[in-house]
């Protein structure tokens, strides 16, 4: 590897000692965060800023808590799996209720620390209190709890004096033991579809009296079992877990609330109908609210549970012929007055907005992408007022409508994000500068926390333009020093999928493309029909069926630039991606070698009807009464046409795109006679942490060169 790749797998691609999963506590008074100590440390440790005088605390060190990292749980690191997270040391914490104390798991151990204004021990300290699992909870530094086994995602109650976590799939209290019966079902945490396509990576929830605990049960038994083994280490007994697969079964999810004396009491609603639990949280001890969809994801409820009897009522129903888009974080709600805030399309589809009690606030010179909670009296949103590359941070009026731009960056292409508490807000703005992150107080105070993250290596000014009839969103970067005149081959580089938007201002994500444009390319990204933020009639476009609407956006742009950009030698295109960009990249060159010359294709699902429920469902229906789109969607019936150079590269520890998608297109190009190159990596899963993703990049440059010479 070459200097930069080397710099971007020490530093985990320039994330190392970048502060994150940030929280406020103590009414916007506390800002807690995880953070590295530098570039090139991968363990995080919890931190906090305290507004009142500006300064930072380290509270839990993990070095000082586990000198000698063991492994992680296994739910706990395939929910690492689900939600993206690399980081190792503290990988995430939650709050009381108050935010004045956190809990963690650090490798199945169980802490628990408390912020004081004074000195801070970030050392464990043993409470003598093994047998009955009680703890100082007021102890200075991080206090471990004993825990019935390796201990995973803990929860405190509001004040702090007792948590709630999961071990061996049962659900437990310290100080109390176990509360979950022992049936058979795992308890207390969230399934494969929840975690990973429904936003929902929780399973239990403490009521505001900190007595009672919704708790999700799981029931697992009627889905198919996926296995894996690791074949460099044939000594080893192969691993399994269950899986949702399109057409199949899914969980059985039911929530129930456990209170004191074994009380048990079931959520009552029409689950065969509404089988997917996408949200739940406690409104008061009296009320809880709970978000659930029909299978295919074109009818989401908002509802009301009575917790002493288990009785719902629906407080508010968003439909859609096509599906109901996830992409409105904090959609549903109930705002303080009870009015509801729903998210909307505006008539014909050019906008996505939202809308109280049914009346839409904004229209299509705004495009709503997530409501972040009330601030000042007024709605805080984050949107898009121009390019869908960029995002602002909005203030609206819930009853007139009126928007207040609260953090915008005209002419500078940016993305501005926002957490807010109690009239404090956290605002980050992502753009060519880097990011900055400020904490504005009530009264008008603004703070930093520190970034030790390692420096962006370029600036990169990618080129950013709309084409086609459809207003497709590109991107070009150019080598740093390209001669005008100069003809390059053409890297397509893209996800191109549902739920992810490539071209986007903000700069990391451009930094391994101008390292790539280096090399001698010129580098293009296409959001095609499908991805998000344009509008929802774009997104909806793939609508049974992902193959035609991806492969015709990604030619006609590529073709549109190539005209404008008279240095793009189209004779001479690649095409490389990982998931769903893996999927376009072996599209492309099977069925398009007339534009593609050779194809990367990493973790492809090459045949959706092996992909799981939630995902594949929602855009392309059952497979039981649409077979025609899953059939004409599969890559295997095509392996036959294979022309151009193809390199096929899978991890064999993925649990996303099980390694069996690329197996089974190699096998059927084996079958065909169709020569091709096949990476499988042992022990690799579907994030390629740990340089991994650098290590494939060289390789995969002495395959684009070679296929692309001439």
């Amino acid at each position: 590897m070459d200097d930069f790749l080397r710099l971007s797998a020490r530093t985990a691609r320039f994330t190392y000692g970048a502060p994150r999963a940030f929280a406020f506590g103590d009414d916007g008074r506390l800002l807690w965060f995880l953070r590295s100590s530098g570039p090139a440390d991968p363990l995080d440790s919890l931190w906090i800023l305290d507004t009142a005088t500006g300064a930072e605390a380290l509270l839990a060190d993990p070095r000082a808590l586990a000198p000698a990292t063991g492994p992680l749980p296994v739910a706990e690191r395939r929910l690492r799996e689900r939600t993206r997270l690399t980081a190792a040391g503290i990988g995430s914490y939650a709050l009381s209720g108050d935010g004045r104390s956190a809990v963690f798991a650090l490798y199945g151990r169980l802490f628990t620390v408390a912020y004081d204004s004074g000195a801070h021990d970030t050392g464990a300290h043993d409470t003598g209190a093994h047998d009955t699992g009680a703890y100082d909870s007021d102890a200075p530094g991080p206090v471990e709890v004993p825990a019935a086994g390796p201990a995973f995602d803990p929860r405190p109650n509001t004040d702090g004096s007792r948590i709630a976590y999961v071990a061996d799939d049962a659900l437990y209290t310290a100080p109390g033991g176990r509360i979950s019966p022992d049936d058979g079902a795992r308890w207390g945490l969230a399934e494969f579809a929840a975690a990973e396509e429904l936003g929902r990576s929780r399973g239990h929830w403490w009521s505001p009296d900190g007595i009672t605990l919704l708790a999700a049960r799981v029931d697992e038994t009627a889905l198919q079992r996926r296995h894996f083994a690791d074949p460099a280490h044939p000594e080893l007994p192969p691993e399994d877990f269950a899986y949702p697969e399109a057409g199949g079964p899914n969980a059985d999810v039911q929530l129930w609330v456990l209170g004191p004396g074994g009380r048990r009491v079931r959520l009552d609603w029409d689950a065969e109908r509404f089988p997917y639990v996408s949200d739940a949280s406690w409104e008061s001890s009296e009320e809880i609210l709970l978000t659930v969809q029909d299978r295919l994801q074109q009818c989401v409820l908002l509802l009301r549970a009575d917790p002493a009897t288990g009785r719902t009522r629906e407080l508010s129903r968003t439909t859609h012929p096509r599906w109901v888009d996830p992409l409105l974080p904090g959609t549903p709600a109930r705002l303080p007055d009870g009015r509801m805030l729903t998210a909307a399309d505006v008539p014909g589809g050019a906008a996505r907005a939202v809308a109280v009690d049914g009346r839409l606030l904004t229209g299509e010179g705004v495009q709503v992408r997530r409501f972040a909670g009330v601030h000042q009296g007024r709605l805080l949103v984050e949107a898009g007022l121009r390019d869908p590359a960029e995002q602002q941070v909005l203030l609206l009026d819930p009853d007139t409508g009126e928007v207040t731009v609260l953090a915008d960056d005209p002419g500078v292409p940016t993305v501005h994000c926002v957490l807010a508490s109690a009239g404090t807000l956290l605002l980050t703005a992502a753009g060519r500068a880097g990011v900055r992150r400020t904490v504005r107080t009530a009264d008008g105070r603004e703070f930093t926390p520190a970034d030790h993250a390692a420096p962006l290596p370029w600036r990169v000014t990618p080129v950013l333009e709309r084409v086609t009839e459809h207003g497709v969103p590109t991107a070009l970067v150019l080598p740093r020093g390209h001669v005008p005149g100069q003809r390059l081959p053409v890297l397509v580089d893209g996800y191109g999928g549902p739920g992810f938007q490539d071209v986007s201002a903000e700069p990391r994500r451009w930094q391994h493309r101008q390292w790539w444009a280096d090399q001698g390319f010129a580098v293009v990204t296409v959001d095609n029909r499908g991805t998000p933020y344009v509008s929802p009639a774009f997104t909806h476009a793939v609508y049974r069926g992902f193959s035609e609407v991806t492969l015709e956006d990604q030619v006609a742009a590529l073709q549109a630039l190539g005209a404008r950009h008279r240095d793009l030698d189209l004779g001479r295109v690649g095409v490389r991606g990982w998931s769903y960009g893996g999927y376009l990249s072996a599209l492309a060159v099977l069925r398009r070698p007339d534009v593609f010359h050779a194809a990367a294709a990493g973790a492809a699902p090459t045949d959706f009807r092996h992909y799981d429920t939630a995902y594949t469902e929602r855009y392309l229906g059952l497979p039981q009464e649409h077979p025609e789109v899953y059939e004409r969607d599969s890559l295997i019936p095509d392996a036959p046409k294979l022309t151009r150079p193809l390199l096929l590269m899978t991890g064999l520890a993925d649990d996303n795109v099980h390694p069996s998608h690329t197996l089974r297109l190699s096998r059927a190009l084996t079958d065909a006679g169709r020569p091709h190159q096949l990476l499988a990596l042992p022990g690799v899963t579907h994030m390629t942490p740990g340089g991994t993703r650098e290590k494939l990049m060289a390789l995969e440059l002495e395959f684009f060169r070679r296929e692309l010479a001439g």
